[in-house]
């Protein structure tokens, strides 16, 4: 029985032991299970481990194939190779990881692919309009070919697929296409052909490549409607040019070719432009031009016959047969002799007088300058030309005028609003002036016209000058005066020579509506602020000018700005302050008083002899203020029935033989309109020393006499402050005192 739990026990010892170790020991490869890679690419297989310090790795294929692979180790990790992948690889790989008495195994199978490029396009040729054409697209290098699929769009349009599923399994790399035929239309212009390929690498996971490859539709048109334009004809006198203009249709646009048709039928090659230009024509030069529109696609021609005629002899004279020439330029007269190899020439006036100029032959050409055209070289000038003996003659007439500047506008003055302005436009140095026209207009108005037709046509230079007078307005702000003069040439120009003259028109506006407005009031206690804003209307807009107006009248500039400020005011600022508005058409004022009011200040009460005084002294009460004008003094005597006024003179109040009554608070009020201020002192009235036991008949009457005056000074008190309160008693009458 121990016997048998001994071997018991051991036996469970080792497999736990064996259990614990086959926990810790295992093995992981990467990637998992499957893999796909392609041919001539790099793959890589990891195999590691974990539980396992020094662990043992075997590879091998599951066939027992070559790996066809390296395999690297390190540590608890082992990486299989194949680089490149090619078809030997495509198999099922083990690795074997051992551990002391431990071995574990994992396996990974590898797919391999081609799929290297992008389909390609081929076309059998041209794509032609009308013209059928087959289209091939070809996937190169794929394996495995049976899992690749084909599909052909023109457009959003499938044209064909095609699947190569049924094709037999080769270790290979196989170029597969589809094929399909089509006609082009020119609707196919801007489409596009797409070539899809799609190869199934995994059908179980549905793992898909797919390359496509994008041509855009180059359709073409042979060339057609081929036509020819001839200017000026078909047919030439000799010595004459024509320009022919071939246009051909097609897709690309057709290349042009000349070529004319010599007598054995070839085709000489001229030019290989649209035009043909054809000059100094011969009778030779006549016969069939040709005419080939060439593209990729094929070629159109037309022909075209021209014929050269003999060309007779003409005499020609330019600039025309009839020439205008400003005083001081130069001309240049031409006589040219047509269809004659040697002509001779001769120049003369039609009045036999002085050619003033110079002769130059030249072949069939002769040439009369006129330098520095003057009134004398005004007349009509022939060219006779001889060939052979065929004499030809020809006329010019050469006409003079004067037009050198344009006119110069002028104005009298300023443009102001309702002010007459005089403006004359002059235009310098004219002739003929009797053929001079000038008009005046403001914008599209006319203002004024004149012609001059009445002058004398008398062959001199002269200025002339069309003036008028009109009223500016504000609504002519904006608009232009233009001054345009005429030169009329008689029947040498179907269209008068011209000059113009234009200056904008700006009207001025006199400044008015000046307005002062004063910021808090014109009338201010000394040391506050002020501020004094000016406004004026006008066009330009007037410039603001401050000026204060001394006692003489004169006025003393301030300042510019439109507002004038005092951020303290003083007495000494008071006074008359005028506002300016200014500009180019005149001036508007304005003006504002200023009245800068000082409060009482520096008030002073005080007493004499002295605050404190004995019965029957004289007292003399003062109250007196700083050096300010129009201050009103008002001395009051305190008391519980009411204030008593006292009649002061020049602020000062006398007690003569002061009582025991006139004891009391003494108060000075000091007034202007736009404050006061309060000063008050107590005056102390003592009583005379007596004998307590003494009664003398001076005191009696003393006593009697008191208790008379007593109610008679109650009586004044009362009519006194009646009067005051009836307003008899005004502090701007009786009671003040200007100080």
């Amino acid at each position: 029985m121990p016997v048998k739990m001994v071997a018991v026990l051991g036996a469970s010892t080792v497999l736990w032991i064996l259990f614990a170790v086959s926990q810790a020991f295992k093995i992981e490869i990467s990637p998992e299970y499957k893999t796909i890679a392609q041919i001539g690419d790099s793959m890589a297989l990891t195999c590691s481990t974990t539980g396992c310090e020094s662990p043992l790795f075997s590879w091998r294929t599951q066939i027992d194939s070559p790996l066809n692979a390296k395999v690297r180790t390190e540590g608890s990790k082992s990486v299989l190779t194949m680089e490149p992948v090619s078809f030997e690889n495509e198999h099922s790989y083990l690795c074997t990881a051992t551990c002391g008495s431990g071995k574990l195994e994992r396996s990974i199978h590898v797919d391999i692919y081609s799929f290297p490029k992008d389909p390609e396009i081929q076309f059998s040729g041209p794509l032609e309009v009308g013209k059928p054409v087959t289209v091939k697209c070809l996937a190169p290098d794929i394996y495995p070919v049976y899992r690749l699929e084909i599909d052909l769009f023109k457009g959003d349009q499938l044209m064909n697929r095609q699947e190569f599923s049924s094709e037999e399994m080769t270790k290979s790399l196989e170029t597969k296409s589809l094929e399909v035929t089509f006609t082009p239309v020119i609707e196919d212009i801007g489409k596009a052909l797409v070539c899809r390929a799609k190869l199934h690498i995994d059908q179980i996971d549905s793992t898909l490549k797919e390359r496509e490859t994008v041509k855009e539709l180059q359709v073409y048109i042979s060339p057609r409607n081929t036509t020819i334009s001839v200017h000026p004809s078909t047919r030439l006198q000799e010595g004459g040019a024509v320009t022919m203009t071939c246009s051909s249709e097609g897709l690309p646009a057709p290349e042009i070719f000349w070529g004319r048709k010599l007598d054995n039928e070839v085709l000489q090659l001229l030019s290989g432009n649209a035009t043909l230009t054809l000059i100094a024509m011969r009778m030779e030069d006549s016969g069939v031009y040709v005419c080939e529109g060439v593209n990729l696609i094929g070629r159109d021609k037309a022909e075209v016959e021209l014929v050269v005629q003999e060309k007779p002899f003409i005499v020609d004279i330019s600039p025309g047969s009839q020439v205008a020439a400003q005083v001081g330029d130069s001309v240049v007269l031409t006589c040219a002799a047509i269809g004659c190899d040697s002509p001779s020439f001769s120049w003369r006036t039609q009045t036999d007088s002085p050619l003033n100029g110079v002769v130059r032959n030249e072949g069939a050409k002769s040439t009369l300058v006129l330098s520095s055209v003057g009134f004398e070289d005004e007349h009509s000038y022939l060219c006779a030309v001889t060939c052979l003996q065929r004499t030809l003659e020809k006329r010019t007439q050469v006409e003079v005028y004067s037009f050198p500047e344009d006119p110069v506008i002028k104005m009298s003055g300023p443009l102001v609003h309702g002010r007459p302005v005089t403006v004359n436009c002059t235009v310098p140095n004219v002739y003929p002036f009797d053929h001079l026209e000038i008009e005046l207009l403001k914008g599209e108005t006319t203002l004024m016209k004149k012609y001059f037709l009445e002058e004398m046509g008398i062959k001199s230079l002269e200025t002339k000058i069309l003036e008028t007078t009109f009223i500016p307005t504000i609504e002519d702000t904006g608009k232009s005066l233009v001054c345009l003069a005429r030169l009329h040439s008689g029947e040498m120009e179907s269209e008068p020579k011209q000059r113009q003259s234009v200056q904008p028109l700006y009207v001025n506006v006199a400044p008015k509506e000046t307005t002062i407005w004063v910021s808090p009031s014109p009338i201010l206690e000394e040391g506050s602020p002020v501020n004094l804003t000016c406004s004026s209307d006008g066009i330009p807009a007037p410039k603001i000018l401050w000026s204060r107006q001394l006692n003489n009248g004169e006025l003393q500039p301030l300042s510019e700005n439109t507002t004038l400020t005092f951020m303290s005011t003083k007495r000494d600022d008071s006074g008359i302050y005028v506002c300016e508005g200014i500009n180019e058409a005149g001036i508007s004022r304005k003006s504002v008083e200023l009245i800068i009011q000082v409060s009482p200040k520096d008030i002073q009460l005080t007493v004499f002899p002295s605050k404190s005084v004995k019965e029957g002294d004289t007292v003399i009460i003062s109250c007196t203020c700083g050096n300010v004008p129009e201050t009103w003094i008002i001395l009051k005597k305190k008391a519980k029935t009411g204030d008593m006024v006292l009649k002061s003179v020049d602020g000062s109040y006398t007690i003569r033989q002061a009582q025991l009554q006139d004891a009391g608070i003494y108060e000075c009020e000091s007034k202007t309109e736009v404050g006061s201020q309060l000063r008050s002192l107590t005056l102390d009235v003592k009583g005379k020393e007596h004998n307590k036991n003494y009664f003398s008949p001076e005191l009696l009457a003393l006593y009697c006499a008191s208790s008379l005056v007593i109610p008679a000074i109650g009586m004044i008190v009362y009519f006194a402050r009646k009067a005051n309160m009836k307003g008899s008693y005004s502090l701007v009458e009786a009671q003040k005192s200007k100080v």
